[in-house]
């Protein structure tokens, strides 16, 4: 249920402007980019809004909170649908930004750890496996509805699918056990002096760096992930594909994500997500060195392997916050580790554009360095945790 819900979730907002911003902005007098502006400003809605979001799936279960986002979902492209000037366009931008906090993966992802606890590890993966078909359900769906009946049309139908189809499935989640109370003042300060409460006391320097260093990783695979999403064909194109094939190439991503996830749930479930994150981080400036020796004729190769690599770094932002800190507290926690995340997921796409404006193919060559500070900062993530005796 969760991963139908996901799918729908976005394939209906985050890809949802790479179709409609062109028609919209010359509806409502407004340049594409400022369309894109506006989803910008939304994810940084998202950002603000993950913490809350995930206090109150640790508080109440998964299960109202993503129906409210359906609801949130389907005002936001309603909204959408009738917007006549630019303020309406941002303002339609900033509900879907609340809807995106309280209804993507790091909702799902706390809904399936609150439900399941430490076993949600193949829960999250079968999640992502089946929303890694957003894409190549979403724009093709979004580019017919566009040019049969227009984009407005497009955002109602995308409105009324969340009423139909997302709002039931999220209705129908399971509810999760009542929270377990916390300690009352009193207990905790006759619990300061033992021994348990001196090794956590202890361990909690070791957890703040261990945050620090994930949420660092997660930013980097946002960011790229991002990037990537935005400009990929414009990167194959400055490296000596052609358009056409630019295009069909970067096709390639989605179905490669889909793979690697496949590879998450049967050859590495048993491994330990460090290693799978490790090995993830590796993938893209594997296929950027192969770009950049060989040339056009490994572009095939580099998107293939950008895709399993961001395919599989998707799981391990749910699984690795799970093994590290636990199931206590893990959707508030999850909520700010993402904010880093989003708020560079926010910039990305002009960041990185401007890099390949500058350097053309060459600006992946940045991409490539941020991935292997990612890999860096899980070694050392790694490390401390052998150190601390947590793995």
């Amino acid at each position: 249920m969760l991963g139908v819900a996901q799918t729908l979730a976005w394939a209906s907002s985050y890809y949802l402007p790479a179709v409609v911003a062109a028609p919209m902005g010359r509806d409502v007098g407004m340049s594409s980019s400022a369309v894109f502006g506006a989803f910008s400003m939304a994810l940084l809605f998202a950002a603000a809004t993950g913490p809350w979001a995930g206090r109150a799936i640790d508080r109440a279960g998964g299960r109202p909170v993503l129906v409210v986002s359906n609801l949130v979902f389907a005002a936001g492209l309603a909204a959408l649908s009738l917007a006549s000037q630019p303020a309406h366009v941002f303002a339609a931008w900033a509900l879907m930004g609340l809807a995106m906090g309280s209804g993507l993966y790091e909702a799902a992802f706390a809904t399936v750890v609150r439900l399941h606890g430490q076993d949600a590890r193949r829960a999250i993966t079968g999640i992502t496996l089946l929303a890694g078909f957003a894409s190549t359900i979403g724009w093709p769906l979004t580019a017919s509805l566009e040019s049969a009946f227009g984009w407005r049309q497009a955002c109602l139908t995308w409105a009324a699918l969340h009423l139909l189809i997302g709002l039931p499935l999220n209705a129908m989640l399971p509810t999760a056990a009542p929270a377990a109370p916390a300690a009352s003042a009193g207990a905790q300060a006759a619990a300061a002096g033992s021994p348990h409460a001196q090794a956590a006391a202890s361990l909690a320097p070791a957890r703040r760096r261990a945050a620090v260093l994930m949420a660092c990783v997660f930013a980097i695979a946002w960011f790229n992930s991002t990037a990537m999403a935005a400009h990929l064909p414009q990167v194959l194109q400055a490296s000596g594909v052609a358009l056409a094939g630019a295009i069909g190439i970067a096709a390639l991503v989605g179905p490669a994500q889909v793979a690697g996830r496949l590879v998450e749930f049967t050859v590495l479930k048993r491994s330990h997500p460090l290693l799978s994150a490790r090995l993830a981080t590796l993938a893209h400036p594997l296929g950027v060195v192969l770009l950049m020796l060989l040339g056009s004729h490994a572009a095939p190769a580099f998107a293939v392997l950008h895709g399993l690599g961001n395919g599989i770094l998707t799981i391990a932002i749910g699984t690795l916050p799970l093994l590290i800190f636990g199931a206590q507290g893990y959707g508030q926690r999850q909520g700010f580790l993402m904010v880093p995340a989003r708020i560079v997921q926010a910039g990305a796409p002009f960041l990185f554009g401007l890099a390949v404006e500058r350097w053309g193919g060459a600006a992946l060559w940045l991409s490539a360095t941020l991935a292997v500070l990612a890999f860096l900062a899980l070694a050392a993530l790694a490390a401390g945790m052998k150190r601390s005796g947590d793995a």
